[in-house]
């Protein structure tokens, strides 16, 4: 039985552990299971806030007492939206397209707290943009970490960073959570300015 002050992750991604861990917030996570569907007709910033609402709806139907996150990431070139690679082959073709570019990471976040009534969802952007990346070296990065995981087949925290000349806006968020913002939010629904 988790307490009421528990927060729930609704998601299995190490990365938005690290971060709430990060930010020293006490919380379980419960993957929701919930699949993505990257042909689903909607616009970038509709389409992650659709996944992570579903995910943490998913999620709070068995903990309405708790406040429940869920996130969905995304990488958008051209309006072109690259989820998570299905396979190397598919994670080569990605980051070949986004080698020499500046693409759009966006994350959406959901935050649902049954018992208080509590629905939000919100989304974040960040541009990023790459160096020309000679093809050895995407076969060396692909053989060398597990890209199935990550959206747009990168991990800006790895070694891959040594690819990416700039961002602009939020670098938690292209990790795949917008810490502060979620934070301002996490503050307001509990009336809290300074908790640390």
């Amino acid at each position: 039985m988790m307490g009421e002050n528990t927060i729930i992750l609704a998601s299995g991604s190490p990365r938005r552990k690290q971060l709430l861990t990060q930010i020293r917030l006490k919380f379980q996570v419960v993957p929701s299971g919930v699949i993505e569907d990257n042909h689903l007709n909607l616009p970038p910033e509709a389409f992650v806030e659709h996944w992570g609402r579903k995910k943490a709806k998913y999620v709070a139907l068995d903990f309405p007492d708790n406040l429940v996150i869920g996130a969905d990431t995304i990488v958008v070139l051209n309006g072109h939206i690259f989820g998570k690679p299905r396979n190397k082959n598919e994670g080569y073709r990605m980051l070949r397209k986004l080698s020499g570019r500046t693409h759009e990471v966006i994350t959406g976040v959901a935050l649902i707290w049954k018992k208080r009534e509590i629905d939000i969802t919100f989304n974040a952007r960040t541009n990023v943009t790459f160096r020309k990346i000679p093809k050895d070296y995407i076969s060396y990065y692909l053989d060398s970490y597990n890209t199935l995981d990550k959206a747009g087949s990168y991990g800006i925290q790895d070694w891959f960073s040594v690819w990416v000349e700039k961002i602009d806006g939020c670098y938690y968020n292209v990790m795949g959570f917008p810490l502060s913002t979620f934070y301002q939010y996490y503050l307001s629904l509990n009336n809290l300015q300074d908790i640390r």
